[in-house]
């Protein structure tokens, strides 16, 4: 009885498969946030629509600011990741995706703060995280490639600084309301451990699912309990 030979793998087949296997995240990196993309133009127009319709000017530049960062979120991610053989390009699209994380928090943020809360409470919230988010684009452009642990904790702070105003939020929001914006912001908080924390394959994909997961349940908080009803 002889023993069969243990074949290993080349170093060149090593490389090969990691490089296919890449390839394929990477189309669904693209696919889901493409998905993601076709969705927010759709809600977009429903919501400048709805808010134009039963609405005034406010609501409908409200709209208009919280739609077009969903928008630009979607848009960016999907250029960054369609475009992985040019090293040019993508460098310059994920500074863009990145910066539009922070110009989606605080896009999600306005029509809570200016129509819901308003007053005091609403314009302090406001001018808090649209300043965290301007310098965080700034920061990104400099730093695109490194610190990616404070850019997490920085995301995450700026999506739970809401609880600071918690009380009046309740009074401001029907039941429904609350509960969709809460969710949204746990099925973001447990996208960030796929973006961060694990590594398995397609582990990115997951967490672009867990943003478009997030973005649904904040889209439907603001059309049903924040814009008015006809």
């Amino acid at each position: 009885m002889t023993n069969k030979p243990v074949v290993s793998e080349s170093p060149k087949e090593s490389v090969q498969k990691w490089s296919a296997l890449a390839l394929w995240e990477e189309v669904a990196n693209s696919l889901t946030h493409g998905l993601g993309l076709i969705v927010s133009i759709v809600g977009l127009v429903i919501l400048v629509v709805h808010a134009a319709r039963y609405g005034g000017p406010l609501h409908v530049t409200v709209c208009s600011i919280y739609g077009a960062t969903l928008v630009l979120l979607y848009l960016s991610s999907t250029l960054y990741h369609s475009f992985s053989g040019n090293p040019r390009l993508r460098h310059l699209f994920k500074v863009f995706d990145h910066s539009a994380i922070y110009l989606l928090i605080a896009g999600s943020y306005t029509p809570f703060t200016l129509i819901a809360l308003r007053g005091g409470w609403g314009w302090s919230l406001f001018g808090v995280v649209w300043g965290i988010a301007i310098a965080g684009i700034c920061f990104k452009a400099g730093f695109v490639n490194r610190f990616y642990v404070f850019s997490t904790i920085l995301y995450l702070a700026m999506g739970w600084i809401v609880v600071l105003a918690i009380k009046p939020l309740i009074a401001a929001l029907p039941p429904g309301g609350l509960w969709l914006l809460v969710a949204g912001g746990v099925a973001y908080s447990i996208g960030t451990l796929f973006y961060g924390v694990f590594r398995f394959p397609f582990h990115h994909a997951v967490w672009h699912l867990m943003v478009v997961l997030g973005s649904l349940f904040h889209y439907f908080a603001v059309l049903f309990f924040v814009l008015p009803r006809g």
